[in-house]
């Protein structure tokens, strides 16, 4: 599981939140297979939450994509991290 609070600092309106969130929230899915979701912050112009979960048969796998989906947001979207916590569980 990762969760990310990241910030928008050029945004105008909700309008534009949102686009930039669901855009996140797509290149999870499409690149990553992650389940992703705008978990809290909705209200925020500037800031939002976003989480993500994986399900797979190897930890090591899963820290993998993980660290990948976070470097990709880092690097291909106009937001600023402010926190990032990755978790996962073993079975």
């Amino acid at each position: 599981m990762i969760q990310m609070i990241f910030e928008m600092p050029d945004i105008g309106s909700i309008k534009d939140k949102r686009r930039i969130v669901k855009s996140i929230k797509d290149k999870l899915e499409r690149r990553f297979h992650l389940s992703a979701a705008e978990v809290d912050l909705q209200d925020s112009l500037r800031f939002s939450q976003i989480g993500g979960a994986l399900v797979s048969n190897s930890k090591v796998f899963g820290e993998t994509v993980l660290n990948k989906a976070f470097k990709m947001i880092e690097n291909e979207t106009p937001v600023r991290i402010q926190d990032v916590k990755i978790h996962s569980e073993e079975f």
